[in-house]
Formats: C-alpha cells, structure tokens, sequence
C-alpha cells in the first residue's frame, strides 16, 4: 500500500524571497516524512520562471529526481484535455522514458466531460492507444479528476495500456464504478483525501476505501493506493500538511497488523461488538 498527490500543493510558510529550491525542498520533504511516494513536484518547480503548473513535465520531473533520492513520478496532463492530436504528449512520454523516468502519469481531467458521447468515447480511446503504445519498463497511470468519468465507460477508459488507474472518489463518486471494473492486474489508486478544509480526513474512511479497493478483482493491497483527490493548492500550508500526514499515516495502516489498527481507529468502525454497544473491551488473544 502506498500513498501519492494527485494534484498540487499550496505554497509552503517560508519568506517571500526563499528560493524556487527551498520550496521544492519543502514540498518534497512533506511527502518523504509522511512516506508519500511516488512523490511529486506539488505543482512548484517552475517557480522561478514564472511557468505554469504542467508547462515543462520533462523539467519538472528532472528537478525533482535532482533534489530527492525517492522514487518521482512525471505528470503529463494528457490529450483529450489539451485537445490535441497527442503528438507532443507522445514525444514527451518517450522522453522521459529515455531519460529514467519509471512512473508517469497522464492526468485527463477531461474525460469526466464524455459520457454518453459516442464521438467522444472513439476519440479518447483512439488517443490513449496511440499514446501508450510500445512502452516498457515504465509504469503508466491514467489519473481522472474533478468528477466523474463512469459513464465514458470501461473499455473506453482503459484503451490505453495503463498499469494503473487513478481516480478522484470525492467529487467523483461514480467513479468507484470504474475501479470496480478495472482488471485485478491492474492498480487502482483511490483520490480519497478531499481537497477541501473541514472533512473526516480519520483513517476509518480511508482505510475503507483501501480495503474495498483490494478485494475488487482479487487486486490485494499490492495494486492499491492512496491519494489525495485532487489540487491542495487553495488549502493554507498548515492544513494542507495535516492532510498528507493522515494520507500517509493511513496508508502505514492498511499494512498494519489488527492491533494496530485497532489502537489507531474508532473501535467501532472495525469491530461488530463495539459498533453495537458503543464500547469497546479488546477481546484476549486465543490460546
């Protein structure tokens, strides 16, 4: 079981002139002690320069690797969200599989928009086979924010050769309907830390949503992840890290052993007695 962002960070708490670096450093450093990997820019490397978030994914994913010694993956924002021909998405996937790169994500946020669209469906399928064609030794992942995609469908979804797919469970509800049909060779990371302040960030939830994901299609915790279910970036820093301390620590948690889990959670989530008498007397291991 393991944790990522699907999305960006705000901007750290330091002084209004600390270098592009130290905010990266910042940005990784939260994930690395919460044990988030594959980590991520947050949206920060071309700081500096002004660029936007995604501009230069090539550039954003050397830094990063540059600057932490834990596994980083690449962000593409894909084709059918650009609407483009997949061309220049294309280019940059090799690249970066040239380059070392071993986890890339293409982030399509646009495909929450096709439903039922038939025209829609061929293109976006047509798209990802092109894009992922031919590639080895890097694990693709199709990551589908800011709503739900299930009514694209399945087969449409996965048109690509992707190992994984990722997908915001927050405002996209509907989406557990994909990760459901999603083979069990394949991962599923759940977007199930909300992006918003004041929600049940506690591992109960969580923790759930981990466990349902590894028993659809005999996929075990060995496919699954954890994620949050989209941008942070509009959350005050402090909030923000909070967030991927729980992110992180219910990920620890999911591998955890039964005691453990029981310490860490509301009893009554976990055990049918406790739920029912609304307290909980931990029962003596059998002898």
């Amino acid at each position: 079981m393991f944790a990522t962002l699907l999305g960006p960070l705000p901007r750290p708490e330091l002084p209004d002139d600390a270098p592009a670096e130290a905010i990266l450093d910042a940005i990784l450093g939260l994930q690395l002690e919460h044990g988030l990997e594959p980590l991520t820019d947050g949206g920060w490397t071309g700081a500096a320069t002004g660029a936007r978030p995604g501009a230069d994914p090539f550039g954003a994913w050397r830094t990063a690797s540059a600057r932490s010694e834990g596994l980083v993956k690449a962000v593409v924002v894909g084709p059918y969200t650009t609407e483009s021909d997949g061309t220049a998405e294309r280019r940059t996937i090799l690249e970066l599989a040239g380059a070392g790169c071993r986890w890339i994500e293409i982030h399509e946020p646009g495909a929450v928009a096709i439903g039922a669209d038939r025209d829609g469906r061929a293109r976006f399928a047509d798209l990802h086979g092109s894009l992922t064609e031919g590639l080895a030794d890097v694990h693709l992942s199709l990551a589908i924010t800011g709503g739900s995609a299930d009514a694209a469908g399945i087969d449409t979804i996965l048109a690509g050769a992707y190992a994984s797919l990722a997908l915001d469970l927050i405002d996209g509800p509907d989406n557990w309907r994909l990760a459901v049909a999603t083979p069990g060779d394949r991962g599923i990371i759940a977007g199930v830390m909300a992006g918003r302040p004041d929600t049940d960030d506690g591992p109960e939830v969580l923790l759930w949503a981990a466990g349902y994901a590894s028993s659809t299609g005999g996929r075990g915790v060995a496919r699954v992840g954890l994620a949050t279910s989209g941008s942070l970036a509009e959350l005050p820093w402090d909030v923000a890290a909070t967030k991927i301390r729980r992110l992180g620590e219910a990920a620890a948690l999911a591998v955890a052993t039964p005691d453990e889990r029981l310490d860490a959670m509301d009893p009554r989530a976990v055990d049918i007695r406790s739920a029912a008498t609304g307290r909980y007397e931990r029962r003596p291991p059998r002898s």
